[in-house]
């Protein structure tokens, strides 16, 4: 189920919009404020987030151009009750994805939320080759090395990294681990996530008790940074 987050400080459009994608089944969390939806979005995974260009303690504006410097790479759908063209063109040029005018249909939501969704899916390329520090990996050969020298990492380690590299900078949970890189059909936990990353930094991190490349956010999951 895809997770939608709505930024919206009018209690009957934050509500209108809620009712509305749940019943074509998103997982809906709203917030009224932008300080309150900036922490969320930085804290937890989101498929698209839906904000407002009006908030009443910070510009929609600014959370956008907050989200896209901290690499939260959410589609973002404005909403604007103004019709300004300059808003539009500043709102698309920050990192939003996409911008409606109020007020608007649910079709024509339904219809945009839809479409970012696409786009988003397309963006991520696999890539068969990966290097960041003094690591260099090679995912066609399943070939690592670290300073030159050869180090010796399992097929789901690889495939972990490779996840990881393909979503560089991405706030990625525990349980999107699960479902993408085990699958549906395995039965792991997230403590079988904890440990494989475990030991994935005692082969690739300098200081694997404080690693560089593989982020722990607290009650979010990792970060991948190059």
């Amino acid at each position: 189920m895809k997770k939608i987050l709505v930024i919206e400080d009018d209690p009957a459009v934050a509500e209108g919009l809620k009712a509305s994608l749940m019943q074509h089944h998103f997982n809906v969390m709203t917030e009224s404020t932008g300080e309150s939806g900036l922490k969320k979005a930085n804290e937890e995974i989101f498929d698209v987030i839906i904000l407002d260009l009006i908030l009443p303690d910070m510009d929609g504006i600014d959370i956008c151009r907050f989200l896209r410097k901290e690499r939260v790479n959410t589609p973002i759908i404005m909403l604007s009750g103004r019709k300004e063209e300059i808003d539009k063109v500043l709102g698309l040029e920050i990192g939003a994805d996409d911008y409606m005018t109020k007020p608007f249909s649910s079709k024509e939501l339904l219809a945009r939320i839809h479409a970012v969704l696409r786009r988003s899916s397309s963006i991520i390329k696999e890539i068969e080759e990966y290097s960041f520090g003094d690591i260099h990996l090679d995912f066609k050969k399943h070939e690592a090395c670290k300073a030159g020298k050869t180090i010796q990492l399992s097929a789901m380690e690889f495939k972990l990294l490779k996840y990881f590299a393909e979503r560089e900078g991405e706030v990625i949970s525990r349980d999107q681990l699960l479902d993408d890189v085990w699958g549906y059909d395995q039965y792991p936990t997230t403590r079988t996530v904890d440990n494989y990353i475990l030991l994935i930094r005692k082969k690739i991190e300098k200081d694997p008790s404080n690693p560089e490349h593989i982020i722990t956010l607290h009650k979010a999951g990792y970060k991948f940074v190059k």
